[in-house]
């Protein structure tokens, strides 16, 4: 939108415009009046110049006919300037119709910054269709991005933001994947690149809070929980290295013939995200290190009850097979080492899924400590138990630690009943 200084539109001599205000040694005035143009302020005050050139200061008396003043700073009155203009006849519309004739149409900041606003609101018009065309239930978190600016973060431009939300819009989408498929294969379907969904990229931040959404997954973090939450949508991310140890369980006919075997089954995040367990048993015991399954699967073979290992920290693998199993309406009883480190790997499944304890309260600690007498020394720094707040107390008290394979005898008869 052009702006001048309020007179109607008069004719500009722009040769003699040129000759006068036109030249590189008054650009620097131009420019000053271009600006209050745009912020619409009047063309009344002075504008200054610090460390003027000499050819500057001859500009400005050739303009105003007479010398500009000494000093260190050349400061001109645009009003003055404006009368010139004016009684000269070089423009009658005075100063603006000036700037305007020599530099062409003044945008008006109000009406730039209202049109860049109305381009970030443009820019979520794929989003709009995906909630109005299929995916409803992402409402609240499309409102959320509009408030939180995280889009604007992610893409400097309205028009880099609504590429990028094109794309969040159709890998949502397609969302969940079910069957089950390999993230970067998804990727390489959905955007053509297989790498438009890795870690870090703006597509995957926005897309990964989007699915969360549709599924319902648990905010975290961490390279883990990512993996996690990857595959609640169907996404596999290296959906091979994640496993979890099984024993006695049943519901595929390889776990089927494990169990017949008496062997322990390895079981991927993949198999368990497209085949999982067709059946679930009422009660699923849970353990932390492999010496307790391996020992089970040598003492008790075919006969041991269904047994799942977590090798350590809940893998995505050990995560998705729990939960299925939970759903399916298993208890699921746990034990796991008596320090600090067990604690909090107790604490991440239990954040993750439910489970009841299994020989792992603070009475089972100090009977085990009892029949231990050289029990090594608890390290590390302390954690809680949400499911026994009196086990973090007992574990300051007596101060040693109890691994799971120092009471395998109590837990191998449990699991021999």
């Amino acid at each position: 939108m052009a702006v001048n200084d309020g007179q109607p539109p008069a004719p500009v001599d722009r040769d003699r415009l040129a000759r006068l205000l036109g030249g590189p040694d008054l650009a620097w005035l131009v420019d000053r009046v271009r600006r209050r143009m745009a912020r619409e302020e009047p063309l009344t005050h002075p504008v200054t110049l610090t460390d003027p050139t000499p050819a500057q200061r001859a500009a400005v008396e050739r303009l105003l006919g007479r010398g500009p003043g000494a000093g260190r700073s050349l400061s001109v009155r645009l009003d003055a300037v404006d009368a010139v203009l004016r009684r000269s006849g070089v423009s009658p519309g005075g100063l603006g119709a000036a700037v305007t004739a020599l530099t062409g149409p003044v945008a008006r900041v109000a009406d730039v910054r209202e049109r860049e606003e109305q381009a970030w609101r443009d820019a979520y018009e794929p989003l709009e269709t995906l909630i109005r065309t299929s995916r409803p239930q992402l409402a609240d978190w499309a409102d959320r991005l509009r408030r939180d600016g995280l889009v604007r973060r992610l893409a400097r431009t309205p028009h880099q933001a609504n590429r990028l939300l094109g794309d969040t819009a159709e890998v949502l989408r397609r969302l969940p994947a079910d069957p089950a498929v390999s993230l970067p294969a998804f990727a390489a379907a959905t955007v053509g690149d297989a790498h438009a969904l890795d870690d870090g990229t703006p597509l995957a931040t926005l897309v990964l809070s989007g699915a969360r959404t549709l599924t319902g997954f648990s905010d975290g973090s961490g390279a883990e929980w990512r993996r996690e939450a990857w595959a609640s949508a169907g996404l596999l991310k290296d959906a091979l290295s994640a496993t979890v140890l099984t024993l006695g369980l049943r519901g595929s006919p390889a776990l089927d013939w494990a169990a017949d075997e008496g062997e322990p089954a390895v079981l991927t995040l993949r198999q368990l995200t497209r085949h999982p367990p067709r059946t679930a048993p009422p009660v699923v015991r849970v353990c932390e290190n492999p010496a307790v399954l391996a020992t089970a699967a040598d003492t008790l073979g075919a006969a041991c009850p269904p047994l799942v290992c977590l090798q350590g920290q809940p893998s995505a693998a050990a995560l998705t097979l729990l939960r299925h199993l939970h759903a399916q309406g298993t208890t699921l009883r746990y034990h796991g080492d008596f320090d600090w480190g067990g604690l909090r790997i107790a604490s991440a499944l239990l954040r993750r899924v439910p489970w009841h304890p299994w020989r792992y309260t603070a009475a089972d600690y100090r009977a085990a400590v009892a029949a231990t007498p050289l029990a090594p020394p608890l390290t590390g720094t302390p954690a809680t138990a949400a499911w026994d707040p009196d086990l973090p107390a007992a574990l300051n008290e007596l101060g040693v630690r109890i691994e799971e394979e120092t009471v395998l005898d109590d837990v191998l008869a449990d699991l021999g009943h």
